[in-house]
């Protein structure tokens, strides 16, 4: 219970701590579009081509799922046989899933 409470009392303090801390002034740079320093050129509202959308989704789903594969190999001497082929499913549900998004063209840039 005491964790619980900790937990939900940590981000709670963390948004208090950011609104009473933060600057309150405000110039007109602030509410420009960019804050790079150069004026903006165009809309902000532009569509994007869908590929490029596609492309980063794909390579986030494989980033995410090489990330789980890390403990595994840091294991895998104390893991056994089940862990294993446990590993082999799920690289090869990645390779369909890799097949399945080439085939869609989702791999293509240009």
């Amino acid at each position: 219970m005491g964790f619980l409470l900790i937990c939900s009392a940590v981000p709670a303090l963390a948004l208090t701590a950011s609104k009473l801390l933060r600057p309150r002034t405000g110039g007109p740079e602030r509410r420009t579009t960019y804050e790079s320093g150069m004026e903006p050129v165009g809309g902000a509202w532009i569509q994007f081509n869908i590929r490029y959308y596609m492309f980063a989704l794909v390579f986030v789903v494989f980033d995410v799922e090489t990330v789980f594969l890390y403990p595994w190999a840091a294991a895998f001497n104390r893991l056994g046989l089940l862990a294993f082929v446990e590993a082999l499913v799920f690289i090869a549900i990645l390779v369909v899933a890799l097949v399945y998004a080439w085939r869609k063209g989702a791999l293509e840039w240009s």
